[in-house]
């Protein structure tokens, strides 16, 4: 039997900061690689923002060559100006993802929360906590929009094809 190495890249969209996140599966073991996130200026305007965006995407592609992408699906906000923005944001996500032709995945916050802690109630803190035991990390990944990408790769790597949709 040999060993399949596969990497997964987890992205949590957002306009301010959007988090990523990467780690390895190598059989049934998950490797941490790396975790952070890509601010915005505020003083930026929007559209310079949204390219700062994109541009930080497309370099992470280029250098940890994911296999899979699991990123964030957008889910219902109360504020809908923020949640246009973090569309738009996710937008410029999926363009760059797109055009580096590599499969992605998408989790709800729902679907995350389930997979790593077995409650849809379960709050940020426990799901970072669970992400640190999972890669044996001797902290949880800061800021919490990179400990969200990790979990979201950890649901890239664990992912079941009958519950997902591979885009």
């Amino acid at each position: 039997m040999s060993n399949i190495k596969k990497t997964i890249l987890g992205l949590d969209p957002g306009f301010a900061d959007t988090g990523f996140g990467v780690v390895t599966k190598e059989n049934h073991t998950l490797k941490f690689i790396t975790a952070g996130s890509i601010k915005t200026d505020k003083k930026l305007d929007f559209a310079k923002r949204l390219e700062v965006i994109y541009k930080e995407i497309n370099l992470l592609i280029k250098k940890y060559q994911p296999d899979i992408v699991a990123i964030e699906k957008l889910y219902f906000a109360r504020n809908v100006t923020t949640a246009l923005d973090v569309g738009q944001a996710r937008g410029v996500v999926l363009l760059a993802i797109a055009q580096q032709q590599k499969n992605f995945i998408e989790f709800t916050p729902l679907q995350v929360k389930l997979t790593l802690t077995g409650s849809g109630a379960a709050d940020k803190r426990q799901v970072g906590l669970m992400v640190k035991t999972i890669l044996k990390l001797s902290a949880v990944p800061k800021p919490d929009d990179a400990a969200d990408a990790v979990a979201l790769a950890i649901c890239g790597a664990w992912f079941n094809q009958k519950l997902s949709q591979v885009k």
